[in-house]
């Protein structure tokens, strides 16, 4: 996809991180933006400077309310994109979600909040808006579309005391590939992607803001992994030196160059390429701390003692 002009896009996770990047970068394209957020108060903010960059560029902006775990309300969220704009071109399905500890710690509730959004967040957009775009594409032979699927490196890695978040990126990966194969199979109109970020400054390490009342653990308290799982994310996310602009930048030149894998950080391939190879000798998993003995030790001391 070339031209963003006068297009449109649809973003989950857009009231913060690369979603409200990515509002921005669309709005000052000239892109029509729908925007979608689970939090009502920071997705209101966020529409207010979306609106005024889209309107700069003759173009306009819808925001709603959206919990992504539930199809009913991507429904509401595609019904109102049809209506507003019609088939959008540029669908990034980004709401996620993080969690860490030790993996049989993890509650069910725990397993229902992070699989629905960071997960079943993604299906239903897939589900939702790609029958659209095919649809848009039989219609009229010059329209482009491309859906974008926020993933991680944790998608392609298994770092330790983080079960729950690797599980479901490992899934969005698969179904982002997937997603890349059957399209190829019925159209050359729409393409996919999909980001798998590093650590970087987004605010996902306190996701459990928006944890629906339902599914906190109100009388239990968190494990010493899961309290070690979140200082360690606090700092690596807080930490990091890309930024969010950065990588929603990247989101939109592998949109314009039609690249499927989009990465913030380069290097951690290396450790990617040592899993793989991990698989194809059927040795056991490497150890992720091999490089950063001290590392490993720390924590290996701290889920150990019990004192």
């Amino acid at each position: 996809m070339k031209s963003f002009q006068g297009r449109t896009a649809v973003i989950t996770g857009a009231a913060s991180g690369f979603g409200l990047e990515a509002c921005r970068i669309a709005a000052r394209e000239g892109m029509n933006v729908v925007m979608a957020d689970v939090q009502a108060d920071a997705l209101e903010v966020a529409a207010a400077e979306i609106r005024s960059l889209a309107q700069a560029q003759g173009a306009g902006v819808v925001a709603q309310q959206v919990d992504v775990r539930h199809g009913a309300q991507v429904q509401a969220l595609r019904d109102a994109t049809v209506d507003a704009f019609g088939a959008p071109h540029l669908v990034f399905n980004n709401a996620g979600v993080g969690a860490g500890g030790l993996i049989w710690e993890h509650s069910e509730k725990d397993w229902e909040w992070v699989v629905g959004v960071n997960l079943m967040g993604v299906a239903h957009g897939v589900r939702l808006f790609t029958p659209l775009m095919l649809e848009a594409a039989a219609r009229d032979p010059g329209y482009e579309g491309h859906i974008v699927n926020t993933a991680s490196m944790a998608g392609l890695l298994n770092a330790p005391n983080m079960g729950v978040y690797n599980v479901t990126k490992h899934a969005v990966v698969s179904l982002s590939e997937t997603l890349h194969q059957d399209l190829s199979l019925v159209t050359e109109q729409v393409r996919a992607s999909v980001l798998c970020p590093f650590f970087v400054p987004t605010g996902i390490h306190r996701s459990h803001r928006n944890r629906p009342s339902e599914l906190r653990e109100a009388a239990v308290k968190p494990t010493r992994s899961q309290l070690i799982a979140q200082a360690m994310s606090d700092k690596a996310v807080t930490g990091g030196k890309v930024t969010a602009a950065e990588v929603s930048k990247a989101v939109f030149d592998a949109v314009r160059e039609g690249r499927f894998y989009i990465y913030s950080h380069p290097k951690a391939l290396a450790s990617v390429q040592v899993r793989l190879e991990d698989v194809m000798l059927g040795r056991n998993p490497t150890d992720p701390f091999a490089g950063k003995p001290d590392i490993g030790a720390e924590l290996r001391r701290a889920l150990r003692d019990a004192g």
